[in-house]
């Protein structure tokens, strides 16, 4: 019976607090020990056995009251000890992360007021942490606010830091560990921390701070239009002074003959330049002056360095760019460099090809040019290759879709166009005719006056510039008469009919005297006639006759033909025409009456 009241003195005594004085602690063990005594020891106080008996039964409570007492303060020792070796170990855990866990800032306006490392009521480091900025933001925006009613308020659990009844901010003991202090130390220190940030607030967002912004906000707004004013009135002193240069000190730009930019122009040239830098000017102003206004107010702030962003960004990525690529220009300008050396190199040898300074076996003078301008086309297209990777862009999808569309639209609808220049690069190879040939194509005569690439221009003898696709030209069969003129001698041929009364032998040398006395007919190799038909009223007689300038061949023909006639007139001589008849009846001859030819020697009559 006693033990069982020994240990619920025991449970009393631990669940006590520790500052339990020791006085109720003699009553509680005063108490259970009379009501431990036995029944029959009360009843008879008189007898002195029985309060001997009381009194060593109070003596054996006192004891185990000495003995519970010290049952208890071990086990008080113990339980200090269990919770010092677990905080112990918690601040170890906590050290051995502190190295490698960084703490949630608590930003206001742009300042970062404390870090918050622990977990409290289910909310993450991050959440606590916006929590408290929101609240201590909205805080110092009020007109009446009173840094120093910042009060804090501890419980068992956390402690609070407060103002007006809201609760800031709250510290619990793992916040103590992270920071190696005590909740309330960490507290009172944060406190002040907050109430700083709350004072500086509080000068930012006054009265007289807003009063202040709006005029700065009326000054720059007043300055950007002063701003304005003095640019346009620069701008006006810049035109007349423009003006006034136009009777004075501009003169008219010209190459060789040609005025390119009168006095006028240039007038209108420079005012238009003016004009747009006074433009520009004022647009930098305005991108310069947007974001200042914004920047005036702390609700616009943000957006001021948005908009500032917005414009340095593309400029500062710009210029970037331009750094970055320095080393691909170089090399750009490198690649460049070495084409064009290359090419004039293959221009100078073609330059001495062309001029015969330079003999190649089976490589003809006037492929000298055609196989240079290849030459070059090849070199330009390796050295676009070689440049297409160092171009800004030349990486991207979009850079690179729009050149495959570029290429397949050019393949498509130029199916034409690279026949021909296939067909002009055969042709030059195939040296049919060259610049200044007298050629005839089809039923098209004339001199050859621009090959190209494309098309091959020719002008006849009527100064009609004919042109001709050089695909066609393939397909076709083309005459050289120039070329047979210069390696042979051009055979020039034209025909009459005598009658059989006339013998052939007088026939044949009167139209080779006529031949020789034609101008630009040579006499070696010496002109022939051919007896080319005996027809039934007469023969037909053809004279040929040697030329070496085929640009002439129309006039030599006319030539020829008057010189025949003057020469058959002389002797007297009709030529027969087809259906032609002459009767011999006292009729006059058809002989010409005034020959007005002069003699059989051909010169014309003075």
């Amino acid at each position: 019976m006693m033990r069982k009241y020994l240990l619920l003195a025991l449970c009393l005594l631990l669940a006590a607090p520790a500052f339990l004085s020791a006085q109720v602690v003699d009553r509680v063990l005063g108490i259970l020990g009379a009501d431990s005594l036995p029944a029959h020891s009360v009843a008879v106080d008189s007898d002195s056995v029985r309060l001997a008996a009381v009194r060593e039964e109070l003596a054996a409570a006192r004891l185990n009251e000495a003995n519970l007492r010290m049952e208890i303060e071990q086990m008080k020792l113990a339980a200090y000890a269990a919770d010092s070796v677990k905080l112990a170990r918690q601040r170890q855990r906590i050290d051995s992360l502190r190295h490698q866990t960084q703490g949630v800032p608590v930003v206001v306006d742009g300042d970062t007021l404390f870090c918050l490392y622990a977990k409290r009521g289910g909310l993450t480091p991050q959440q606590r942490a916006e929590n408290v900025s929101r609240d201590i933001t909205a805080l110092g925006k009020r007109f009446n606010l009173h840094p120093d009613s910042v009060c804090i308020e501890s419980t068992d659990i956390v402690t609070d830091v407060m103002y007006d009844g809201k609760v800031l901010v709250s510290f619990t003991d793992q916040d103590g560990l992270w920071e190696s202090c005590t909740r309330d130390q960490l507290a009172a220190a944060k406190r002040t921390v907050i109430v700083e940030k709350l004072r500086l607030m509080k000068e930012e967002h006054g009265f007289l701070q807003l009063c202040k912004r709006i005029a700065y906000f009326i000054l720059v707004l007043v300055g950007q239009f002063l701003l304005f004013k003095l640019t346009n009135w620069l701008f006006r002193k810049l035109k007349v002074r423009i003006l006034r240069l136009r009777n004075t000190r501009l003169k008219a730009f010209s190459i060789q003959d040609y005025e390119l930019l009168d006095t006028q122009k240039q007038v209108k040239l420079l005012v238009f330049v003016a004009n747009l830098f006074r433009y520009a000017f004022m647009l930098l102003q305005l991108l310069l002056t947007v974001p200042l206004l914004f920047s005036i107010f702390p609700q616009t702030k943000s957006l001021a360095y948005q908009l500032f962003f917005y414009i340095w960004n593309p400029v500062k990525s710009i210029l970037y760019g331009i750094l970055a690529y320095i080393p691909n220009l170089f090399t750009i300008f490198v690649i460049c460099l070495a084409i064009k050396y290359l090419v004039r190199l293959f221009r100078y040898l073609a330059g001495e090809v062309q001029s015969e300074r330079l003999k190649l076996n089976g490589f003809y003078p006037d492929w000298a040019m055609p196989t240079y301008h290849i030459i070059r086309f090849l070199l330009y297209a390796f050295m676009v290759a070689m440049i297409y990777p160092y171009l800004p862009g030349s990486n991207s999808g979009v850079f690179q879709g729009i050149s495959v569309f570029v290429g397949l639209i050019v393949s498509l609808g130029s199916s034409t166009v690279i026949g021909n220049i296939i067909a002009g690069l055969v042709i030059t190879y195939m040296r049919p005719f060259k610049l200044g040939d007298r050629i005839k194509l089809n039923d098209t005569t004339g001199n050859v006056v621009e090959k190209t690439p494309l098309v091959t221009r020719i002008r006849t003898p009527k100064n009609e510039v004919v042109t001709t696709p050089n695909s066609f030209i393939m397909s076709s069969h083309t005459v050289n008469f120039s070329q047979s003129a210069r390696d042979y001698g051009l055979i020039i041929h034209s025909e009459v009919t005598i009658g059989y009364d006339v013998p052939w032998r007088l026939v044949n040398k009167l139209l080779i005297e006529a031949a020789l006395n034609t101008p630009g007919v040579v006499d070696d190799p010496r002109p022939f006639v051919l007896s080319t038909s005996l027809s039934d009223w007469y023969p037909v007689y053809q004279v040929n006759a040697y030329i070496k300038e085929a640009d002439k061949l129309a006039q030599i023909y006319s030539d020829l033909h008057q010189s025949i006639q003057d020469r058959f007139n002389a002797e007297g001589i009709e030529i027969m025409s087809p259906h032609y008849m002459a009767v011999r009846d006292g009729n006059a001859s058809t002989l010409p009456k005034d020959d007005l030819s002069g003699k059989s020697d051909g010169k014309q009559p003075e």
